[in-house]
């Protein structure tokens, strides 16, 4: 085999499959990237055996048809600081060189055999189809709540897809917190509901590969008994499914409301960033005072630190309410909102919270409060 490579095209689609190796497997070859070259063009292939990507390589031209599994130790790193803008390499039975220039590099590689066998998607149904920019927000609002981390229940390190009557939904839960977010698809051949896991980790991987491309550009999900397919631009990337169910999260949503609120998001992130630095090494927790036709105050208060008072002018109706979050899930609600305007719905000081966008309802967090006892002071109402 032997490539032509445009070093800054190229390493785009290398980075890309990079990260989909593993590093920590004592399978040698799965810190690997397989590198198919045919005709004029070359395919990438990596996969830490819960996630694979495949991808058609940019900035190529193949002189010679071919097969190889690179090691991204070494190889990786010099073809991101070969110094030219273009350089050969070759293969020959398991040997590479790279020539650039004046410089010239030997190294070995992989067995191609060794190389897993990805999933392929030839025979996966339709789930939905997209946009670059509706998947990424999805991805955002509906799967920041579940803990990536946690293993038992399964389903609080994964994000649930429900796809049915031209509505895709993605819901996560750490239970103490869920977000939900929805967006129209079209319709396709099968009227029935689909509900599948996915895990946290894999969809993180895949919002980074989302980010590196067009909003408009269209991607197709497609599903089989145990992996979920992405594609778009060249890409597919794939995500090994949890075999588990997801609570019936439709039950705990209420519209019961004591009071409410619409508020400017980036002012009340601001605000809430400055009160929990005095809280951040204590209980993280803020103080709300709702005031109907007044303002918002928020206030924070840690023994042998001290206080913060901030005041907001927000739109608030309804009843009176002190109620108390913790700081950093309110602040990550408002930062997966994709909006200007945060509108906070509250019942009671000991009801769950709901934050959506103003008039719309493809967007929901919901957020249970930390109970205050009676007798304690509002923290930081001095400095009010």
């Amino acid at each position: 085999m032997k490539l032509r490579i445009e070093k800054n095209s190229f390493v785009k689609s290398w980075q890309m499959a990079e990260r989909n190796t593993s590093t920590t497997s004592t399978l040698s070859v799965l810190s690997g990237i397989r590198c198919l070259a045919d005709g004029n063009s070359i395919i990438l292939q990596a996969t830490d055996l819960k996630t694979s990507v495949t991808c058609r390589a940019a900035g190529v031209t193949v002189e010679e048809p071919g097969e190889v599994v690179f090691p991204i130790k070494v190889v990786g790193e010099l073809f991101k600081k070969v110094p030219a803008d273009s350089f050969i390499v070759d293969v020959q039975a398991g040997k590479a060189s790279l020539s650039a220039g004046k410089s010239h590099y030997r190294f070995t590689t992989y067995p191609v055999e060794e190389f897993p066998r990805l999933p392929v998607s030839s025979a996966a149904r339709l789930l939905f189809d997209s946009t670059v920019g509706d998947l990424s927000r999805l991805l955002d609002e509906g799967t920041f709540s579940g803990s990536p981390n946690e293993e038992f229940p399964q389903y609080l390190g994964t994000a649930l897809f429900q796809v049915g009557s031209q509505v895709v939904r993605v819901v996560s839960t750490d239970g103490r917190r869920l977000s939900l977010s929805m967006a129209d698809v079209p319709q396709h051949e099968s009227a029935e509901e689909s509900r599948i896991l996915l895990p946290l980790k894999g969809l993180n991987e895949l919002k980074r590969v989302l980010g590196t491309m067009e909003d408009q550009a269209p991607v197709r999900v497609l599903v089989d008994d145990s992996q979920a397919y992405f594609q778009t631009e060249g890409v597919e990337f794939s995500i090994r499914r949890v075999d588990s169910s997801f609570p019936p999260y439709e039950k705990i949503l209420t519209k019961n409301r004591t009071s409410w609120m619409t508020i400017d998001r980036m002012a009340f992130v601001s605000a809430l960033e400055r009160a929990e630095l005095v809280v951040r090494d204590f209980s993280r927790m803020v103080v709300l005072n709702l005031a109907p036709g007044g303002s918002l105050k928020i206030s924070a208060r840690a023994p042998e630190v001290g206080t913060a008072a901030e005041e907001l002018d927000a739109d608030i109706d309804g009843e009176s309410l002190r109620i108390a979050f913790n700081a950093r899930y309110l602040m990550e609600g408002l930062k997966a909102l994709h909006g200007s305007l945060a509108h906070l719905c509250f019942n009671g000081p000991n009801g769950q919270m709901s934050l959506s966008r103003p008039g719309e309802e493809n967007f929901l967090y919901v957020l249970m409060p930390i109970t205050l006892p009676d007798e304690e002071p509002p923290a930081g109402e001095d400095a009010l």
